[in-house]
């Protein structure tokens, strides 16, 4: 099978697409042929020496594919299930950048059916953490004010309708380009990023949800009125600013699960939650699919055309 892997050389790693033997059936696992792969910040993270995974390494996390065969043990999947969800290596599995995986059943689902296999593969990472921090570390309630960084991209797009969805109030940070997209999604704000400081836009805020760390972070606190939230998926709490500004912190730590899994697929089926693909790479242009992932600021979603 073909795969997009990793080979350490020196003090850097090489992505080469090459021929390898495809993993064999293990009990508690189930073999998928990956049709899509969504790509995500972490692939070209790791690719730049972000962790130091085992060597070699087939890159990926998101996928769609169809179950080909269950190891003993393993409930409520067969063989032709069309299935989405995790299949990368810090998840126990070989990796989503590869026409076959073998993973764990716990980190999957029956995919959605009213979306294409890209928008599909494109959906887990994404959507798990934004369902995650939107339903159960926020929980937010009709009314509240949710300030959203980075609102255009893959976990900001599906956590603004979430919450517009609750029937909370949405603020994004975007770009001057991204503001009709943010907006389509159900952003009630669009604050540009560029022209704009947003601590001295909003304040009063129930919730934020950083996607971006760094300065952005600590600003945030600004907006926040006591008693609120701030969740992020790079920082840590910091307990000088939660003391100063009498707010709670969260870092977010992603759990896929089954669970979490399907009941997105409900929520896209629903109508509620629309996944947008950017762009899609076949398989053999899986560097560039990296680049453009992290140099293009895409809207949503990139996918790679696995089979």
């Amino acid at each position: 099978m073909k795969v997009a892997r990793l080979i350490k050389t020196d003090a850097k790693y090489d992505l080469s697409v090459t021929d390898v033997d495809a993993p064999s059936l293990e009990a508690g696992k189930v073999l998928v042929e990956v049709h899509k792969a969504g790509v995500n910040p972490l692939d070209w993270k790791i690719k730049e020496g972000a962790m130091s995974p085992r060597d070699p390494v087939t890159l990926g996390e998101d996928f769609e594919g169809v179950v080909r065969d269950v190891g003993a043990g393993v409930s409520g999947l067969e063989p032709g299930d069309e299935i989405y969800g995790m299949a990368g290596f810090v998840n126990g599995a070989s990796g989503s950048f590869a026409e076959y995986d073998l993973v764990d059943p716990q980190n999957v689902a029956l995919r959605p059916k009213s979306v294409g296999e890209a928008e599909a593969g494109a959906l887990p990472l994404t959507g798990v953490m934004a369902l995650q921090a939107v339903t159960e570390l926020f929980r937010l309630s009709p009314g509240e004010k949710i300030l959203i960084h980075g609102g255009a991209g893959g976990i900001g797009s599906i956590a603004v309708q979430l919450a517009r969805n609750l029937g909370a109030h949405v603020a994004v940070t975007c770009a001057a380009d991204e503001t009709d997209y943010v907006r389509s999604l159900g952003a009630s704000e669009a604050i540009d990023y560029e022209t704009q400081n947003f601590e001295e836009v909003i304040s009063g805020y129930d919730a934020v949800y950083d996607l971006i760390g760094g300065e952005v972070y600590e600003k945030s606190f600004r907006v926040l009125k006591p008693g609120g939230t701030i969740v992020s998926t790079l920082e840590p709490p910091d307990e000088d600013l939660m003391s100063k500004y009498g707010v709670k912190a969260i870092y977010q730590h992603f759990q896929p699960t089954r669970k979490r899994l399907m009941k997105l697929a409900v929520l896209v089926d629903e109508g509620d939650i629309k996944v947008h693909v950017d762009k899609a790479f076949p398989l053999t242009e899986t560097s560039e699919a990296l680049r453009f992932q992290k140099e293009a600021r895409p809207k949503g979603k990139i996918v790679i055309d696995v089979k």
